[in-house]
């Protein structure tokens, strides 16, 4: 021990170290683990450089990503009954959601924006895995049918992102009636003669898949996303066989007809645009021939 040690070191490291420096400038992918400057990970809209991993993105920044230019309007939804059977497991509802939303800043699982996609009207529900697993309850019914009454209104594409674990268990047969109820609400933007098309996002499982999620004009996916009903584990020990490795991956899925494209997030505003272009163009240029 001498001075050095005992007084000029501690003087250096306190001058060193700054408090202002953030603890999340590196991300670490949760597939290939590589590390990556927050920055470029942000502007990559989540996606891993190195393995082409795409992370869950949040529905604000989702909007940002597929409107024209980043801009677009939120869709307020209103508010429900918080707790209408008075649910209980290991915590009460009410407290559960409580908890969630002082947690993410989140009302509920599902936004809505509206904006325009290659210069056409559209109107995303976007989910938010973030909130309870993306579980759909009634305000997530509510956010679909506000959706598609705010296509109907604006003459726009109806586009649904879902990132889901399924229906909410702690709104019972509550929850269960959205799915008839949004499968209602595409078929009124059908009858408007809009397009509507499904974003799928990892995860979309349950009765999200069972409903609206999988009744696209398009079915589109993300890279890796796992979409299917019942999990790998209950239909192996259903059918007592040992199911694909790649089994319900949005890969799987376009190889057997369940899903028409695979994109990439860097590619999506493209190519749902040249969508549009085909679904919304030709009509308008009809109309004016």
């Amino acid at each position: 021990m001498n001075w050095i040690t005992n007084s000029v070191l501690p003087k250096i490291k306190a001058w060193v170290k700054s408090d202002d420096v953030p603890d999340n400038l590196w991300i670490k992918c949760s597939s290939c683990s590589q590390m990556i400057f927050h920055r470029e990970h942000q502007e990559a809209f989540n996606c891993c450089a190195t393995c082409g991993h795409h992370a869950p993105l949040n529905p604000e920044n989702r909007f940002s990503m597929l409107f024209d230019k980043g801009n677009f309007d939120h869709i307020p939804l209103e508010p429900v009954n918080d707790d209408p059977l008075k649910f209980k497991d290991s915590k009460r509802y009410t407290d559960r959601l409580r908890d969630t939303r002082s947690k993410t800043g989140l009302n509920d699982a599902i936004a809505v924006g509206a904006g325009q996609i290659n210069s056409y009207p559209c109107v995303i529900a976007a989910f938010d895995f973030r909130f309870m697993g993306g579980s759909m309850g009634r305000m997530v019914g509510n956010g679909i049918v506000r959706a598609a009454k705010e296509a109907i209104k604006r003459k726009a594409a109806l586009i649904t992102v879902p990132s889901t674990g399924g229906a909410r268990m702690q709104e019972g047969i509550l929850s269960l009636m959205q799915l008839p109820r949004t499968i209602a609400a595409v078929e009124e933007v059908r009858d408007a003669g809009l397009p509507y098309l499904v974003l799928l996002a990892h995860p979309t499982t349950g009765g999200v898949t069972a409903s609206f999620a999988m009744l696209g004009d398009i079915q589109i996916a993300e890279p890796g996303a796992i979409i299917g009903f019942a999990g790998r584990r209950v239909i192996e020990e259903t059918v007592r066989e040992k199911l694909p490795e790649n089994f319900q991956t949005a890969e799987y899925l376009m190889d057997h007809g369940m899903v028409d494209a695979v994109v990439p997030r860097s590619e999506q505003p493209t190519y749902i645009g040249t969508l549009l272009d085909f679904m919304m163009g030709t009509k308008d240029r009809r109309k004016q021939a």
